[in-house]
């Protein structure tokens, strides 16, 4: 998805887990002179599911992103996401730091991390999960109403019409009711894990200005205050509201009002350089 003018502030945006792109609805119309560009990370929305139930990994997600720029023609951009995207941006940014000029976090900093001594158990886990995954079939919804009412009361509520944004793109109708676009096996957990040290090597990259706005009852904050003192350009704000800030109109007028200002401040810096 797309959105704003060709010869806009390019500003990519990667949505969070079991999400779409058009969760950045709500931003752009906030932030019209922005030529925003939403991707459906593989798995997700409207984007092809990979083979065999085969484990989706944040390094994937990058990679893809990365296509997406160079498809694009993008040589340097700002990232903007959330949760999961969030994660994703920070490995991408931590990786390509001369490709990325802003970054705009909300509600995450990096992937979820696990101690070292654990991950034997987590992979041994997550096989025994996916052998099963094959019997899975989630129920369908007997109408888009329904999944809307469901979506509002899940483990992280959304209003209404923030469900509605999500699920338009979210779900598909069939013949036996209304079902989920995105592939089952994101819901298992992952073969794989990074580390805090491996992490932490990204975040130590990250030369550009990074925004991070937190959700008073979102993510834990704690859970990555070690790492916010090894970002070197780091504006932390904590807004109310629960992990969906950004398709709430309260929280996302205000991340929009953010996003203006220091991209506006990016811009004049620019032309002074011009300038001299």
């Amino acid at each position: 998805m797309e959105w704003g003018p060709a010869d806009g502030v390019p500003v990519v945006a990667l949505h969070g887990w079991l999400d779409n792109a058009a969760s950045f609805s709500l931003l752009a119309e906030n932030l019209p002179e922005l030529r925003i560009i939403a991707l459906d990370f593989a798995g997700h929305g409207f984007s092809d599911h990979l083979s065999g139930g085969q484990s989706y990994y944040s390094w994937d997600h990058v990679a893809d992103v990365y296509a997406l720029l160079d498809e694009l023609k993008l040589k340097q951009v700002s990232l903007l996401g959330h949760s999961l995207g969030a994660g994703v941006a920070t490995l991408l940014a931590g990786a390509f730091p001369e490709r990325i000029s802003q970054l705009f976090l909300i509600d995450g900093l990096v992937p979820l991390t696990y101690p070292v001594e654990e991950l034997p158990q987590l992979m041994a886990k997550a096989v025994r999960r996916g052998a099963r995954l094959s019997s899975r079939r989630l129920k369908p919804y007997a109408s888009f109403e329904q999944a809307v009412a469901a979506r509002v009361n899940s483990r992280w509520p959304v209003s209404e019409s923030a469900a509605i944004a999500l699920l338009e793109r979210g779900l598909q109708q069939t013949e036996q009711g209304w079902v989920w676009r995105s592939d089952m096996a994101l819901t298992q957990p992952s073969l794989l894990r990074m580390c805090e040290s491996q992490l932490q090597a990204f975040v130590q990259q990250l030369s550009m200005p990074v925004l991070l706005v937190m959700a008073e009852r979102g993510e834990e904050l704690v859970l990555i205050e070690p790492m916010l003192e090894q970002v070197s350009d780091l504006t932390l704000h904590t807004l109310k509201g629960s992990h969906h800030l950004h398709l709430e109109a309260e929280p996302a007028k205000l991340i929009s009002e953010l996003m203006r200002e220091r991209l506006t401040a990016m811009l004049n810096e620019g032309r002074k350089k011009d300038h001299l």
